[in-house]
């Protein structure tokens, strides 16, 4: 009795575990339209950007992250290529316009840059998670209050740094989610996605 007990107990735990952590959107799912104000207090569509071409859309984690800056930088650096082939870019971060003219200093970029206010897109993206307090006290001791950089209250979030690929249709065509922030997908590959 003991071992059915424990063995359902486990099991019940795993649910509820896989059920907080998040999967992102996948490929031929429905984008999240969004209307959100970038660094330059432009508001920007993604309704308005699929009608120039395929969207490209970054979500990262902070200008504290030094493999988010890389990643928005070698974007940044390519940009031309993309706009050649009329991809629109867009990166959307939890960290409030501090922290984002901090990321637009530390890269150069020109593409817009959301603020996504209470985790909105990355949870309608499927990509926003709860950071457990033994990281928000690592960070602090490192000089990040992730909830005052973030302008958030209680519960500290990020996204799991994911780009997705958004078709004139609104679907999504390519995505890249990978919970080990330390990996990103190369501009070359991204736009060798872009059809």
């Amino acid at each position: 009795m003991k071992a059915l007990f424990l063995t359902l107990f486990t099991a019940f735990t795993l649910a509820l575990s896989a059920q907080d952590k998040p999967e992102g959107l996948f490929i031929n799912s429905k984008a999240p339209d969004f209307n959100v104000k970038d660094q330059s207090g432009k508001t920007v569509s993604l309704k308005d950007l699929r009608k120039k071409g395929p969207v490209v859309i970054v979500f990262y984690r902070g200008n504290w992250c030094p493999y988010c800056n890389r990643e928005l930088k070698a974007f940044q650096d390519s940009l031309q290529l993309l706009t050649e082939r009329n991809i629109q870019l867009v990166a959307i971060t939890p960290e409030a316009a501090e922290g984002v003219q901090e990321t637009v200093k530390k890269t150069g970029a020109t593409f817009p840059i959301l603020y996504d206010a209470d985790m909105k897109l990355a949870k309608a993206y499927g990509v926003a998670y709860q950071v457990d307090a033994r990281t928000i006290s690592r960070m602090k001791a490192g000089d990040i209050d992730l909830l005052k950089t973030n302008n958030q209250k209680e519960v500290a979030w990020l996204p799991v740094p994911a780009v997705y690929i958004v078709n004139r249709d609104g679907s999504i065509t390519y995505r890249y989610f990978n919970e080990n922030f330390r990996y990103r997908p190369s501009v070359a590959e991204v736009l060798a996605e872009v059809k």
